[in-house]
């Protein structure tokens, strides 16, 4: 477990000698937001919620317990353990975690109701804010790409960092929203706007995803990490 503090060059020391709580809360936390990713993923497609509609019933449930324990877990390592970088990002952790408590609630009671298109809303709103510390890493190397190649020298302690603490969340949730109402709109300019808007989000992620990627193998391969 002593490993994961290599990621201490960006502000990162998960692991604590001698606290076996902390270090079980953390790892499964880490190990949970995997299954939010590809379990979360899975309850989105229509296909899967057609042809297996039990499976569909039950890893939402599973899903569902995983984000909550997420969420406290998160309370816990940011507040308790101190695992976050500093006060800013726990406070953004804190109200990411009250977030999807609150949207997994939503997401349950519209269920419930058999208020399939409210539900449907919930459980995207749901996806995307228990998948923040995905868009925080992807975010933050497509930044750095990005800024790069438009002649920047972009570097930790822009206003940026402080600004993707939020927006890392709240961004992708404005996204969402604006998707919703652009479904509905016959306003064609709504609809291209959307359109615009998301293509744009998806290729600065996909930017932020090729730049990830070596990293997470220089992670893998023990080499140095360095700022």
């Amino acid at each position: 477990m002593a490993i994961w503090n290599r990621w201490e060059a960006f502000g990162s020391t998960p692991y604590t000698s001698g606290d076996t709580l902390g270090n079980l809360v953390f790892a499964v936390h880490a190990i949970g937001a995997g299954v939010v990713a590809f379990g979360g993923a899975l309850q989105l497609v229509p296909k899967v919620r057609a042809i297996a509609p039990t499976f569909h019933k039950i890893n939402g449930y599973v899903y569902l317990v995983t984000v909550m324990c997420l969420a406290l877990s998160g309370f816990y390592l940011s507040w308790i353990k101190g695992a976050s970088p500093d006060t800013l990002s726990a406070v953004g952790t804190s109200i990411n975690g009250f977030l999807i408590l609150t949207f997994a609630y939503l997401t349950v009671k519209t269920a419930r109701n058999r208020d399939i298109t409210s539900h449907r809303k919930w459980a995207i709103r749901l996806f995307l804010v228990s998948n923040a510390q995905w868009f925080l890493r992807v975010g933050v190397f497509s930044y750095f790409i990005n800024g790069t190649m438009l002649g920047g020298t972009p570097v930790f302690g822009d206003i940026f960092f402080p600004f993707w603490t939020f927006g890392c969340f709240l961004l992708p949730l404005g996204g969402a929203q604006l998707y919703f109402y652009a479904t509905r709109s016959r306003n064609k300019n709504v609809k291209y706007a959307t359109a615009g808007f998301l293509v744009t989000m998806t290729l600065l992620m996909l930017v932020g995803v090729v730049g990830l990627t070596p990293f997470l193998l220089q992670v893998m391969s023990g080499e140095q990490l360095t700022l």
